[in-house]
This record gives structure tokens, sequence and C-alpha cells, in this order.
């Protein structure tokens, strides 16, 4: 309901206010006032009149604090020393101020700016100084705006020898500029002027928050052909964004750091995009001042565009309801709910689902604005005076309605996701029956089963009532413990939903990855527990979700962050999606150093590599398995480096021969393997033979006894020749250089059976071991060490 705050009667001259509300519904068109040119302070204590025609003006009407100082002084009205049209007034966020203490300046449209100070102990208004907001004296501005210290227009610029034939052709002969400004205790000190676009259409400039939108002037009916888009500019980041009222955000373009931006080049791109668009006409629209814009369409929709540049359809009028842009109609959010004016009727409206709340019947029409003292409540001006939408008491808004919308809109979303047809199906349509015969279906389906459940719905409302209010006791005597396995079971569901689900589309792995950046630990646990991942019992992670279900998931992409991070970009048309292995988009969801970081920055570091070694040899790929062995190698972890050797040799000859040349390759640069070797020289493959062994490698050839003598076995008969040569000690004997040059040729016999190649290896091999075995070795006289010949 409506409550009426103010009847004028503590306003200056609210009588004469009252006279020229009274005006804006006249019949006369030549006196007739409109109430766009109506002004409400962010405190709701001043209201202002812009006066055009026919004598240029400003009329002001203040509520005092203490309504005394109206009866012991006289009050002083905000008169203003020119007779110039005024384009506008800017309200100023006075940080400095104090009980009854307002700031604005009136916005002329020679570019002067004049600044007045409300001061109520001294009578009211009082004059600062005057500033030109333009650097032209030809300048004309055209609309204003202020947000976040800067003051934003459009201004006129008169055509010059230089100008270009086709600005003037398409009146393009306007810029959008800015200054920033700084409230002082009793001044307003503005800062250079900057020209942020040229060569523009003439614009309305409107600013919310640290956005400002360029709305076309559909007064100006030479750029009629222009208004298919409109911009949205960024001055904090000095960027525009094309956008359109049927697509949102259509082109972002950064503003060159060295010289301001140019209307035509911000447009070229996307010329032949927007010739093929019919967007909707702009029928009314206001800032949310949280960066977001409203827009109210000839469509009858009312539509929000986001900061971010989305387009959301909030809520449609009836046909019927906009004859005519010239309909009077004013629009505001006040925190989740719209208020929207159409003639005179009040529409309260539930901007999270765009359910109708409530549809007021005014007797004239009237103009919303915001009270920063009442945020979350509607404010209205009406011909008798100020209102606020108040909620009667021990009403409140019916669970059963919304539930009844949120089935209808689920029908709808169901409907367009398998409807081959581009038409938007609306609920309105849905309930109506429309004019296809899906969706009639779908309506008498929905409408019969609502009728059936009416006596439960009706349960329903206070069951949910019931359930709030004992959700309202657990949540204050729940323990801190309970809330935490509330939270994990909760986590562990939805997680294992969306992992498990058919498909998953953009808004589910959004959802997904805010799970896992509020509850980390939680989500990881949920995942291991939904793809079963498993200890097998030799240190390795194993799955045993069936391999359909690992091809659900979604493309992991790299994160810098500790916390698992989901692709929202994937698509099935992707090259990289599907295609690649499981491991390998698991892999690339760990948050590993590329080549050169700085592991300082890794804290999870030691963690995280151990998860990808788990992960590559889990997946079972020989070039996997290898990457695994290397990684482990190069943390010195040999024992690890057996198990893996011996579990993966068995899998297939070509693993084990890489495995093994890996390690043989290893052993040979230092001898931390030692006490292994047994273990190595047990996974020698079956087709390895001593030339390639020794191609392989250049080492200690003590050491290398045992696997010669097994290989020489398997090769040929044991020659006599070389039996001593088998049969020295166990112990070995001093390693001799790695790289040893110039080996002595022996001069034994070859062994039968072998060929020239392995002749020449063994016979490099016996004079080596001759070299280094002290039995075969004696003193002569000058110190000289000489071979003894073999017996045999």
């Amino acid at each position: 309901m409506l409550e009426q705050v103010t009847a004028f009667v503590d306003f200056t001259r609210g009588t004469d206010l009252n006279e020229y509300l009274k005006q804006t519904y006249s019949n006369n068109r030549s006196c007739k006032n409109n109430l766009s040119d109506v002004r409400v302070s962010p405190d709701g204590r001043h209201i202002h009149v812009i006066l055009r025609k026919p004598k240029v003006g400003l009329m002001t009407f203040d509520k005092y604090q203490r309504p005394q100082q109206i009866q012991s002084q006289k009050h002083l009205d905000l008169g203003l020393t020119r007779a110039v049209p005024i384009v506008d007034i800017v309200y100023f966020d006075d940080k400095n101020r104090d009980g009854g203490v307002a700031l604005l300046a009136v916005i002329f449209e020679n570019g002067k700016a004049e600044f007045w100070k409300f001061l109520e102990l001294k009578g009211g208004w009082h004059p600062l100084h005057t500033a030109d907001l333009c650097n032209s004296l030809r300048a004309k501005v055209i609309s204003v705006s202020a947000s976040q210290n800067y003051i934003f227009w459009c201004e006129e610029r008169p055509p010059s020898e230089s100008s270009s034939p086709i600005n003037e052709t398409h009146n393009f002969r306007y810029c959008i500029c800015k200054r920033t400004y700084e409230v002082e205790e009793m001044a307003v000190s503005l800062g250079g002027m900057k020209i942020a676009l040229h060569n523009n259409p003439r614009y309305n400039v409107i600013s919310s928050g640290e956005n400002v939108y360029l709305l076309p002037d559909l007064k100006d009916k030479s750029t009629m052909s222009l208004s298919k888009f409109f911009l949205m500019w960024s001055p904090q980041y000095d960027t525009f964004r094309v956008s359109s009222t049927c697509k949102g955000n259509l082109l972002r373009k950064d503003s060159p750091s060295t010289k301001e931006s140019d209307f035509r080049r911000l447009i070229t791109d996307c010329t032949g995009y927007l010739s093929a668009l019919s967007p909707p006409d702009i029928y009314g629209y206001s800032p949310t001042g949280s960066g977001g814009l409203l827009l109210l369409l000839s469509t009858g929709w009312v539509s929000l565009l986001q900061k971010d540049g989305v387009l959301r359809q909030i809520y449609k009028l009836a046909d019927n309801c906009l004859a005519s842009s010239s309909a009077h109609n004013s629009l505001n959010v006040y925190q989740d709910t719209l208020a929207l004016t159409i003639g005179r009727t009040l529409y309260l409206i539930d901007t999270t689902c765009g359910v109708e709340l409530e549809k007021i019947a005014l007797k004239r029409e009237g103009l919303l604005y915001v009270n920063r003292t009442e945020r979350q409540a509607p404010h209205l001006l009406l011909e008798t005076g100020l209102f606020v939408v108040m909620l009667r008491e021990g009403e409140s808004i019916s669970p059963a309605t919304l539930m009844v919308e949120a089935v209808f809109e689920e029908a709808c979303k169901y409907y367009q996701q398998r409807s081959l047809s581009s038409t938007r199906l609306t609920v309105e349509k849905l309930k109506r029956g429309g004019m296809f015969q899906a969706p009639i279906t779908l309506a008498n389906i929905v409408g019969d089963y609502l009728q059936r459940q009416e006596k439960l719905l009706g349960s329903l409302e206070a069951e949910l009532k019931g359930l709030v209010s004992l959700e309202e006791v657990k949540g204050g005597l729940v323990k801190e413990r309970e809330v935490e396995d509330v939270c994990e079971s909760l986590v562990q569901q939805e997680v294992g939903r969306l992992l498990l689900s058919s498909e998953l589309d953009r808004d589910s792995l959004l959802y997904l990855n805010s799970i896992f950046s509020l509850f980390p630990s939680q989500a990881w646990r949920a995942t291991q527990s939904a793809l079963q991942l498993r200890c097998n019992g030799e240190g390795f992670l194993s799955s045993k979700v069936p391999p359909e279900s690992k091809h659900k998931s979604p493309k992991p992409c790299p994160s810098t962050g500790s916390s698992f991070k989901l692709s929202p970009s994937l698509s099935s048309n992707s090259k990289n999606g599907e295609s690649l292995p499981l491991y390998k988009r698991a892999l690339s969801a760990l948050p590993l150093p590329g080549p050169g970081s700085d592991l300082k920055q890794y804290p999870d570091y030691e963690q995280n590599q151990d998860l990808e070694v788990d992960l590559l040899l889990v997946s079972g790929r020989p070039n996997a398995v290898l990457q695994a062995l290397r990684i482990l190698m190069g943390r010195r972890q040999w024992e690890r480096v057996t198990q893996v050797a011996q579990r993966f040799c068995r899998q297939s000859p070509l693993l084990n021969k890489e495995i093994f040349t890996t390690l043989l390759c290893e052993v040979a640069q230092h001898r931390d393997l030692d006490p292994y070797l047994d273990l190595l020289w047990a996974l020698c493959p079956e087709d390895l033979t001593v030339t390639a062994i020794l191609n392989i490698v250049q080492l200690t050839f003590g050491l290398l006894k045992p696997l010669l003598s097994k290989v020489l076995q398997r090769e040929t008969r044991p020659n006599q020749r070389y039996a001593d040569i088998l049969q020295s000690p166990s112990f070995p004997p001093p390693t001799p250089p790695r790289r040893a040059k110039g080996l002595p040729r022996s001069t034994t016999e070859p062994s039968i059976g072998l060929d020239q190649q392995h002749n020449d290896v063994i016979g490099n091999m016996a004079a080596i071991l001759d070299q280094h075995d002290p039995s075969k070795h004696r003193t002569v006289p000058g110190g000289r060490v000489t071979s003894t010949p073999n017996p045999d």
C-alpha cells in the first residue's frame, strides 16, 4: 500500500508546488508541465523544478528539519543570476555534510555551472561560485551527469572550416567530455577537461556506478538510423562497449592512450552486424546505481543491462500497456524490487524471478525516486505529496504463487531448449495456450497438475513457513562441527550430481567452479568419492568409475591458485576437448610451475607433483609411465623408481626395454642405484644383446659381470677361455675411468658360434677385465705391470 510521507505543507512554497503538479495533468498543451523536469534530492528534502517554457528558470521547494527556522527568518530561494536555459541539476555527495547541508550545481546550456549550498541555520540557499565546464565559449551542453568524483556531459560544438562534410550531414558534431571534481568546505573544485569521444551524435549521458551510458536522443530525428545501438563507457578503464537492446554488449574497444576516441572508428567493426539488427526502441530508462541500466522497451519488456554487458529480461507488460512512447513512465530498482509506473498504474516486480508482486492503481501519474535513507523502499512523488510503498502488516508473498510461476518458467525453459523455433516462448503465451501445439499440450498438463495439487500447495505454504522458522532456530543452536558436517554433505551431493551428470552446460561449470573456490577441501574429497578414486595398495590411485562416465568430465583449464578450476568455455566442437586423454585433462588442472618459475610461489609444489606422478601412472600409458619415472629419478626416490620399474616392465616388452634402457643410462651416471643392481639386472629384456648394452653405456665392467654372464650364457655356450674371467673374486675391483680410451685388443681367439662383432666386443671386455684382475697381474723389474697369459 501507499503511505503518505508529506502533503507538501512542510515544504516552502508548498502551494506553488501543488499548482505546478496540477498543470502536468492539464489538457492544454501550451501550458502543460512535465514530470520529467522535476528533480528530488537524494534525501527527499529538496524538490527542484526546471522551467523551460514560456520562461526559463528554476523553482525550489525545501523542507526544514526545524520548522521554526521558516518562521523566524526569511527563506532564501535558489535565485539564478542568468536567464539561460537549464540543462539539469547535479546533486553532490558532501562528505562534510552536517544536518541541513546540501550541495548542488545548476548546469546551463552555455557551459556555465553555478554551485549552491543549502544552510538551514542561515535560512536557505547560498551561492558558492560559478565555473565553466566547457573550454569553448561557443559550445552548448546537451546532457550532464555526475558519479564517482566525475562530471560527464555531452556538448555540441559549432562547425569549423576543417570539419568533415559527413559530420554536418549526419549531425556528428557532438563530443563526450569529463572533469574530475572535489567537494571542499565552501566550494567545488574542478579538474581539467578531457574529451573522451569525438564526432558522435547527440547522446543522453546517464551515469551508474563505475559506468556511463550514452543513449541516443530520440528528439534528434536526424540520427534515427543510429538508434539501433548505444554505448557503454567505463571512464576508469577508458573502454567503450557497443550495445543493443536485443543483444546486450556486441563489441568492446579500448581507447588509445595518446588521443581521444573517434565515434566512426569505434563502430566500424560492427557496422555490418548492426545493419541486420532490428532492436526495440527505448521508451524509458533508469540507472541502478551499481553499474547497470534498467530499460523499458517498446516490446513491453523491462530489461536490465548488467554492468558485465549481459542483457537480462525481467518482466513483460501486457500488450496494450504501451500504446505509444508518449505515455508517461517512470522506473527504478530498490534492492530486489522493481517499481514501474505506466500512466496511472504502479507495478512492483521481484527482479530475482520476474514475478509481479503488486499492481496499484494511482489517481494521477507519478515520479519514482530513490531516498538514500530508505533505499529498499520505493518512493513516489504525486500531485498530493510524497509517498512510500509499505508492505501491509501480516502480508507476505505467497509461496504457492512463487511455486506456480517457477513451474511455468521451468516449462518454458524445457520447451525452448528442445524447440527448433527461434520464437521465444513466454509464461504469458504458455498460460494462454499460445500459437504452438506443443505449448498448448504442456500448458494443459501443467494446468491440470496445478488444479489437482491446489490443496497440496495450500498446505505446503504452511509447511514452508514452519520449515523456515525451524531453520532459523537450528541456525542459532547448531555447533561449528555440525555446520562442517552439513557443509561436507551438501558439497558431496552437489559435486557428485554435477560430475556424474550426462551434460555439463556453462551454468553448471560456473556453479562447480564456485563450489571449488568456496570449499576446496570438501570439494576435492567429494570428487574422490564421486569418481571412486582409491589407493590400489601399491601407492597409486585408481578409479572404478565406468569409462563412459569418465568421458563426461569437462575440460579443466590451468589455474595459478591452489583450487581446482574448470573452463566454462567447453564446447563439443573444441579440438582439444574430448580428444585429450583423461589423465592429460586432469593434469592440466594441477597448478604446476612452468619452466623458470619461482618455486616459492607454489607452496604445495611437492604435494601437487606427487599427485602428478599418481595420475601419470594410473593412466598406464607408456609415455606417461616414462614421464613419471623421470620425475621420480629427478627427485632421487630410488626405491619408488625400482617399484615402478618392476610393476610396469611386465606390461609389454617394448615398455620393458624403454624402462631398462633408461635405468641403465642412469646407472652410468652415479652410484646411487648400486644397492638395486640385482633387481635391475632381473629386468633385462630377453632380446637385449651384449653389443646393445655396451653401445648404450660405458661403465665399470666389474659391476656388469653378473649381467654379462647371464647374457653370454643365453647367447652362446660358455667358453673355457673366459671361465676364469667370469669366476674372478666376487668383490668388484677398483672402478676405472668411465670413458676408457684406446682399449687394448685381445690376442685371444674368438669363441665358436659368435659373429665378428661379438668377437670384438668380447675381446675388448676380456682385455679390460684382465687389466683389473689382481690374480692375472705380475710385477716385473722396473715396476712395470704385465698380464699373465691364460694357460688355456
